[in-house]
């Protein structure tokens, strides 16, 4: 089902790449109290986890698993936001850092990517087993979304009573192209440097050894990378082979939890034509977009010193409404 938002941007934050920054602006002084948790996998590696309280405290509450974005971490704006948001609602928060996210490399070569759905799996039955009485929600922002997208195709009896995916690159490729023209070409910039930032660490390391220093300090652009590094790390043919393969965009008619999708169409980051044009023929879906917010942005309110953080409205709204059913 396709269906209008009902976000009204902030009359100060129309343009939509102020919707994109302001957040990271506004609340850069935002703090949040967590609690780590380190799980041993079964490849050797680790995931680090964030917790906003020991869940085994309170055996009532239900949990939220939240999945960032592209090199984000709990440090992100949106995630301290939404993880905050989650604790106000009396419910439990629970970040997975993808891994070599949480500050400190991984113990393998490979890391993360738009497709790596094993470590959702892994920790999806680890908390089935953990919690079996509780009741679960999942949500994932940006490559996070497509990461979950990907995953509920893949899981035909998934714990969680619902799902939101957020502003998610469900056509890989054509958010590649999108982010490389005009001022997108900023936030590339941005991605691409922390990207190399880590990658370089792993070179440094001898753990990824087929491409150097001075290869890696010439990639520019988010599909270079994807297909110098990321696909050949992966198991992939090149980046096209990884867009093809990685992309939530053609599995979605395998969802079986009630899915919302959140699109705004003005998202400086995605193809609006690509996701704008995705047939949805799936009753547990909700396509919902609206005509602005940025990418994970949906600022709303009248006040400029006290914006409304509509997205953790929404998102959390839809979670709540599938608890206890």
């Amino acid at each position: 089902m396709s269906k209008s938002s009902n976000f009204k941007p902030a009359w100060w934050l129309k343009n939509r790449h102020l919707q994109t920054m302001a957040a990271k602006v506004l609340r850069r002084n935002e703090t949040i109290h967590t609690i780590q948790e380190t799980i041993e996998l079964e490849d050797g590696d680790f995931l680090d986890l964030v917790w906003t309280e020991a869940p085994e405290a309170s055996p009532e509450k239900p949990i939220v698993l939240v999945l960032h974005g592209l090199e984000g971490s709990i440090d992100s704006h949106y995630a301290k936001g939404m993880m905050n948001a989650i604790a106000e609602r009396g419910w439990i928060g629970l970040l997975m850092h993808f891994r070599g996210c949480s500050g400190r490399p991984n113990r393998h070569a490979q890391s993360y990517h738009s497709g790596a759905t094993e470590d959702v799996h892994f920790l999806t039955q680890l908390l089935k087993q953990r919690f079996q009485q509780r009741q679960l929600g999942i949500l994932g922002f940006s490559l996070g979304g497509n990461v979950l997208a990907k995953y509920l195709a893949e899981d035909d009896n998934p714990i969680y009573q619902s799902a939101v995916v957020i502003c998610a690159p469900l056509h890989l490729a054509s958010c590649a192209q999108q982010i490389n023209k005009g001022f997108s070409k900023v936030y590339q910039k941005y991605l691409v440097d922390m990207l190399k930032d880590s990658t370089s660490e792993k070179v440094s390391m001898q753990l990824i050894q087929h491409i150097d220093h001075e290869e890696l300090k010439a990639i520019t652009s988010l599909y270079d990378f994807d297909e110098k590094v990321t696909a050949p790390l992966n198991g992939f043919r090149d980046a096209n082979d990884y867009y093809e393969k990685a992309s939530g965009i053609y599995v979605l008619e395998h969802i079986n939890r009630p899915t919302l999708i959140l699109h705004a169409q003005d998202d400086p980051f995605l193809c609006n034509d690509h996701i704008m044009a995705m047939d949805i023929n799936n009753p547990d879906i909700t396509f919902e977009v609206s005509q602005y917010g940025g990418h994970v942005g949906f600022i709303a309110g009248t006040n400029p010193f006290k914006p409304m953080y509509w997205l953790e409205e929404r998102v959390l709204d839809h979670i709540g409404d599938h608890f206890n059913q």
